[in-house]
């Protein structure tokens, strides 16, 4: 299993809860794409309420994904690629760490594999 240091779980449980929603991923492509933008701008490219929109910005806010900034009278929305970075690097290290068992497993059945194959070719006592 990868090792994590205590307290590292938190912000990518937080980070893959905020991606689950389609809605909030929408929302961050969007954000991506355009730099930062308005709570109102935002909902005028996607189809749901301003209101909901400013609900999954605060849980992108939460986890770290999104940051906002007051511009005179509007808060202002930018991506934070850190806790992504953050959370892709534990999805990488996983990946590893599966890639390193299954190519153990493999190894052993090869290996058992190997070990049978005299006895099925028919050799043996005559």
């Amino acid at each position: 299993m990868t090792e994590q240091q205590p307290g590292a779980a938190e912000p990518v449980d937080s980070v893959l809860a905020a991606l689950a929603d389609p809605t909030r991923r929408l929302l961050l492509d969007v954000l991506a794409a355009h730099g930062e933008a308005s709570a109102t701008t935002l909902a005028e490219r996607l189809p749901v309420s301003r209101q909901a929109v400013v609900k999954h910005l605060a849980v992108l806010d939460a986890a770290g994904l999104v940051t906002g900034g007051r511009v005179g009278r509007e808060v202002r929305y930018t991506v934070r690629p850190a806790a992504l970075d953050a959370t892709a690097r534990w999805m990488s290290a996983l990946a590893t760490d599966w890639d390193r068992r299954l190519a153990a497993i493999k190894r052993v059945a090869e290996a058992a594999e190997a070990a049978e194959a005299p006895g099925r070719d028919g050799g043996g006592a005559h």
